[in-house]
């Protein structure tokens, strides 16, 4: 099937739905048996979507699980209360006390946190790398490296990596390297991570597969190789979703294809208009030909999202508060990929480095480009901009 017939089409065997369709939310903690027998069928065939314990899933589990699955290209899916469990967990999965793993040096915050403070904690040894190393990689590969860990784009500041390139080099080592990305920028219309290499795809569906900005999910998708490891590590650590939650992510499916499209149309207007402006030292997109990692970009990708950053000339932090706080249509916060549009000041950028410098002084704005029509947004800016201009005479 072409891609937006699978999306619409995804997790919807008959045996979830029940002929409606949308797969129901079925909410479950016991499952019962009416006999021994069954009960030990089922416990025999807990990883193979048997219903066992509700921990394990129920049928709305197992159809969003089986549409990742499909939409992404892996074995099977996992998934997790939040994108940083899905994170976490995935890493946990691959690798023990003094083990060596490669993070990349853009990675998400809280994925930085948690390895300089729990994988440190338990003895696993963290080297920070350029995400534009490619192939050189394998200059920082030990004997005991047992993860090598990408996100592409990076966060805040969008590099583009070599994906092929760098799951080429892991998977000649000797050593079993698991190669794990962060898919959560392109989701899975932008990206197929396992066409290019990837062991472990992970996903915020929080973002763009949710999609409203209403639930907290994640997932990882694994090929067959990782699958098995990636389940039962999962399923020690105790991590589970609620039906609910799961439910709203297959309803969000079912329109990532076509609100990635607007995403995208929307955001390369704006980020366009940005690049002309006086304010604006650079702007941060995969689809500028300037940008870092671009050819891996035109190479790899199918398109682009609502999300990207720029740079300004000038501002201090008055300035930069005053263009902030008057903004009608772009709301600060945290997460990104609803219907709306959000903005986000970082004037700390190097100090979430360690490997690579960062050659700006001036605070990054990370804009998250909605639905909302184009004009609107640009005249919002626009007066963003003359209440920066104002705090600088």
């Amino acid at each position: 099937m072409k891609k937006n017939t699978a999306i619409v089409n995804a997790g919807r065997q008959k045996k979830w739905t029940q002929g409606v369709i949308n797969p129901p939310v079925f909410r479950a903690s016991t499952i019962v048996f009416d006999s021994v027998l069954d009960m030990k069928k089922a416990t025999a065939k807990r990883g193979e979507q048997a219903m066992f314990y509700g921990r394990r899933g129920t049928p709305t589990t197992f159809a969003f699980a089986d549409a990742m699955t499909e939409l992404e290209g892996g074995a099977g899916c996992y998934v997790y209360p939040c994108g940083t469990a899905a994170i976490t967990s995935a890493i946990l999965a691959f690798v023990k006390t003094g083990d060596h793993l490669l993070m990349v040096d853009t990675a998400y915050e809280p994925t930085r946190d948690f390895c300089e403070k729990t994988l440190a904690n338990l003895g696993v040894e963290v080297t920070f790398y350029d995400p534009m190393v490619g192939r050189n990689i394998e200059q920082l590969i030990k004997p005991n490296t047992s993860v090598i860990f990408l996100e592409s784009p990076g966060s805040l500041t969008m590099e583009v990596q070599d994906v092929p390139g760098i799951c080429d080099v892991a998977h000649s080592q000797q050593q079993d390297i698991t190669v794990i990305l962060d898919n959560t920028w392109a989701s899975p219309v932008l990206f197929q991570p396992f066409d290019h290499g990837v062991d472990v795809s992970v996903q915020a569906a929080t973002k763009y597969i949710v999609g409203h900005s209403d639930a907290m999910l994640g997932t990882a998708t694994a090929n067959e190789k990782c699958w098995p490891t990636l389940r039962e590590n999962s399923y020690l650590l105790g991590q589970c979703a609620s039906p609910d939650d799961i439910y709203l992510a297959m309803r969000g499916i079912r329109t990532l294809g076509v609100r990635l499209k607007q995403h995208q149309a929307n955001a390369l207007q704006i980020a366009e208009w940005l690049a002309k402006r006086d304010e604006v030292e650079c702007v941060l997109h995969p689809a500028f030909e300037n940008h870092p990692g671009h050819e891996y970009f035109k190479r790899d990708f199918l398109g682009s999202n609502g999300l990207f950053s720029f740079i300004l000339k000038d501002s201090n932090s008055q300035a930069l508060n005053a263009m902030l706080d008057g903004m009608e249509h772009f709301k600060m916060g945290f997460s990104w990929g609803g219907y709306e549009s959000l903005i986000l000041a970082n004037s700390n950028v190097a100090k979430l480095r360690s490997a690579t410098p960062w050659p700006f002084d001036k605070p990054l704005v990370r804009l998250h480009i909605g639905l909302e029509d184009v004009e609107d947004l640009i005249v919002d800016l626009e007066k963003g901009f003359v209440r920066l201009n104002e705090c600088l005479k």
